[in-house]
């Protein structure tokens, strides 16, 4: 094909694949037209097979260890994980709505932060509706929070966040030191996140609940937990033995699930199912399109734009760079876009990239699919989010976010290097 064809071809199929994933017309696959785009760029050439196999190859280990990271997201579900968070926040806030608010904050940003954002969505914020229905306080403050820290809160370990992971196997870090030099960072965010929506928020944070709930009893699931803690400790060690961290992962999928299989509490396609396999498709055939966007003009754009170094106003320039990326195609786009160039300056543009593409699109219902998913599920409990609420609040965390996290991020590249 010619260039002129091609940069047009990838660059309406990627349009149209992104325009599929958000609205979803009768709750079909992302997968449905993002697989078809794909072979049509390698078939008519708009990226040659070799790069369209170099970018399966290097999204597969990544979507292979998502894959293990849902899974074990639902078995944990499946031990009442979730519920018991539910009741011992719903114990603890004993009909305060502030502090219920500082309970989903610290809930929602460990989870995030080890089963990933889509835990967060998928299985915390119908918990947070429940809890708060049952503690007679108004949900929205709540259910706000499990959106924004859902992307917000993704910072902290490769784990956390697909996008995560692609930087991770970009950034040359390992599962340990990634996590300590984006510690600060996330916990920056989670800071500016509290304090702005305990503001914007105050009225309904101030009223008293309609009636004093009682107090509800739930069994502590110690197996999950000591599981969930021996993963984690596993992706430590995995990542300093130059092991891919799937393996622990899948390790844990392995202890909880074959515990479930032989209580016959699940089955085997549940679990394949809970791996979201036409999820997965989706992503390795975006990135395909995205290869193909970039072959044909989007990487040189990229490269000319991106701001070159580890000073401070280039990791601010980097972040606000896939920050409005992410607002504009997605953030997985975004990242897939943005992380070839910015490897070449190290691990520093790289994990400045990351908060741009994971706390950006709390401004824009498209930045990313989990905040389009989160939107779904506030429609089936009769909450939907007003577009104009959502977007002023991302206005008002967003641009504090990004500068204290890269400033944060900064310092810790000063502090213990990269």
């Amino acid at each position: 094909m010619s260039g002129a064809a091609a940069e047009a071809l990838s660059a309406g199929l990627l349009v149209g694949v992104l325009v599929f994933a958000v609205a979803r017309p009768k709750g079909w696959p992302e997968a449905l037209i993002a697989v078809p785009a794909a072979g049509i760029v390698v078939a008519l050439g708009a990226v040659s097979s070799t790069h369209a196999r170099a970018e399966l190859t290097r999204l597969g280990p990544v979507v292979g260890f998502l894959a293990a990271v849902l899974v074990l997201a639902q078995l944990c579900d499946d031990e009442g994980v979730f519920a018991a968070c539910g009741v011992a926040l719903a114990n603890t806030c004993q009909g305060r709505p502030s502090r219920l608010l500082v309970g989903v904050f610290v809930v929602a940003s460990a989870v995030t932060a080890i089963l990933s954002l889509d835990a967060t969505v998928v299985l915390l914020t119908p918990v947070v509706f429940a809890t708060a229905a049952s503690s007679r306080v108004r949900p929205k403050p709540h259910v706000y929070a499990c959106t924004h820290l859902a992307n917000s809160a993704s910072l902290l370990l490769p784990v956390s966040n697909l996008t995560n992971l692609l930087a991770f196997a970009t950034s040359g870090l390992s599962f340990a030191r990634f996590g300590v030099l984006m510690s600060m960072p996330w916990l920056v965010v989670i800071a500016v996140e509290y304090v702005v929506l305990r503001r914007v928020f105050a009225a309904d944070l101030a009223m008293p609940a309609s009636s004093q709930a009682s107090a509800r009893r739930q069994a502590v699931p110690v197996y999950p937990l000591v599981v969930l803690t021996v993963t984690l400790g596993g992706f430590v060690v995995t990542s300093f033995a130059g092991v891919n961290p799937a393996w622990a992962a899948l390790a844990g999928v392995v202890l909880l699930g074959g515990r479930a299989l032989g209580q016959r509490r699940t089955t085997l396609p549940r679990l394949v199912g809970a791996a979201s396999p036409l999820f997965l498709a989706f992503v390795l055939a975006l990135g395909v399109v995205v290869r193909a966007v970039i072959d044909n003009g989007l990487g040189s754009a990229v490269d000319h734009l991106l701001p070159k170094g580890s000073s401070l106003p280039a990791l601010l320039g980097v972040a606000a760079c896939a920050a409005v990326l992410a607002n504009v195609v997605n953030n997985l786009p975004a990242v897939l876009a943005l992380l070839p160039v910015a490897a070449i300056g190290g691990a520093g543009p790289v994990l400045a990239t990351l908060i741009g593409v994971n706390v950006g699109p709390n401004v824009t219902y498209v930045g990313s699919l989990a905040t389009l998913l989160w939107r779904r599920i506030a429609r089936e409990h009769d909450a939907e989010p007003d577009v104009g609420e959502f977007t002023r609040l991302g206005l008002l965390t967003v641009p504090l976010a990004l500068v204290g996290a890269v400033l944060a991020l900064w310092l810790m590249l000063r502090t213990i290097g990269g």
